[in-house]
């Protein structure tokens, strides 16, 4: 994916700062727009697991900075749950100039409520997808404590969230308070996907409850087993966030993905939690990569070198089947088994430094289909034309750049 910074303006004339999550590869086929948790940012783990895991799946994401927190301007103190619905109106009208209209919101925690609430505000809106969300607006202010108390009176008071202090003023509570959400949520008039952890303990499951019977169907819930409330644990958000791309697919069919010509042929590695899993997107598709448990990995996905070999492989018997159908051989199906071996220096008979060790691939194929002796000779010559094959054995140079992270 590539990201760009994204400032707009927000109701009280604010500056609010965001990052736009771009496919890298094709033209974002739809937008989406995320809601972070309460106090936190725009590069919340969960804020940026789930765009860059959507982006991968050709969904550019806007994540930004409630007004007050990050990098956005205003006063927090008296900032809210209204202020924070109006944040986002005001971010999803600056996608559509941007040409993106968000058809797809995301909310996490009290983000997510926020959502609910916004969702009237934005006309292009197909579906709406909440993150450990608390049914009540005002649910927040358990975590206050005493404060509150002090708030009321004085008009403002300090709290202590997850070991940072903010301000609160009186005007912040008003704001969470009376809160219409159960009508939202019946109103909504959207497909809803309502994804919760049950051992959250910051948000009880209760809320999802609540949440899923107000709403009407189209409605889905997924548990997030496992997880915490902020999706920190390896996996939880990039799993949340396939399991969105996956539900939003029906309702954003009729957008097309087309591939971007800059970036043709261009394939993208990045980590995904874990030791050494890794995330591997291609103009089309995504997987994952990982080392075996014996190896210190947690075996997700396929190795390195299952990877290399698979490319030979896939790539060989593409080149023997185009080949046969060409020139109408009766080849009904090809199965090639493949090893990679490190090091063969003691049995070695085609290398010309005897010191130094080489890298071997023994690749076995099979031909199925009534074919003749000089037919299968003929497959076999054409299998080591392969275009992988010639790679791997001709000159290959690799250009290594580091790429500013700014």
């Amino acid at each position: 994916m590539s990201t760009e910074k994204f400032t707009f303006t927000g109701k009280q004339g604010q500056s609010l700062d965001g990052r736009l999550e771009l496919p890298l590869y094709i033209k974002p086929r739809a937008a989406a727009l995320f809601a972070h948790c309460f106090t936190c940012t725009k590069q919340s783990h969960a804020a940026t697991r789930v765009a860059s895991a959507l982006a991968a799946r050709g969904i550019a994401v806007l994540r930004f900075d409630f007004t007050g927190l990050g990098g956005s301007d205003g006063d927090f103190a008296n900032a809210g749950f209204a202020t924070n619905v109006e944040d986002l109106a005001c971010a999803a009208r600056a996608l559509a100039d941007r040409g993106l209209p968000p058809v797809l919101l995301i909310g996490h925690s009290l983000g997510g409520a926020a959502a609910l609430a916004a969702a009237a505000h934005i006309p292009q809106l197909r579906a709406v997808a909440t993150l450990n969300a608390p049914y009540d607006a005002a649910h927040v202010f358990e975590h206050f404590g005493d404060a509150i108390d002090d708030i009321e009176q004085s008009g403002e008071g300090e709290v202590t969230l997850a070991g940072r202090k903010f301000r609160i003023a009186r005007e912040f509570l008003e704001q969470g308070r009376d809160q219409p959400q159960a009508q939202r949520i019946a109103d909504l008039g959207l497909p809803l996907m309502v994804l919760h952890c049950p051992q959250d303990e910051v948000v009880s499951i209760d809320n999802a409850r609540l949440i899923f019977e107000a709403a009407m169907h189209p409605k889905s819930f997924v548990a997030l087993d496992d997880a915490d409330h902020l999706l920190t644990k390896p996996g939880a958000a990039e799993y949340a966030a396939n399991m969105i791309a996956s539900w939003a697919t029906p309702y954003l069919a009729d957008l097309p993905m087309e591939p971007r010509e800059d970036f043709a042929g261009t394939v993208e590695v990045s980590t995904a939690g874990g030791k050494f899993a890794q995330w591997v997107r291609t103009p089309r598709h995504e997987f994952i990569a990982d080392e075996p448990e014996s190896y210190g990995g947690s075996d997700h996905g396929p190795t390195p070198y299952d990877l290399l070999l698979a490319a030979l492989g896939t790539c060989t018997s593409m080149t023997i089947k185009m080949y046969a159908d060409r020139t109408k051989i009766p080849l009904e199906k090809v199965r090639i088994e493949m090893e990679h071996s490190r090091d063969h220096v003691a049995d070695c008979t085609d290398c010309e430094d005897k010191g130094l060790p080489i890298q071997v691939i023994d690749r076995a194929i099979e031909l199925s289909g009534d074919l003749t002796e000089e037919q299968r000779k003929r497959l076999m010559e054409i299998a080591d034309k392969c275009p992988v094959h010639k790679t791997l054995e001709g000159e290959l140079h690799i250009h290594s750049t580091l790429i500013d992270d700014g």
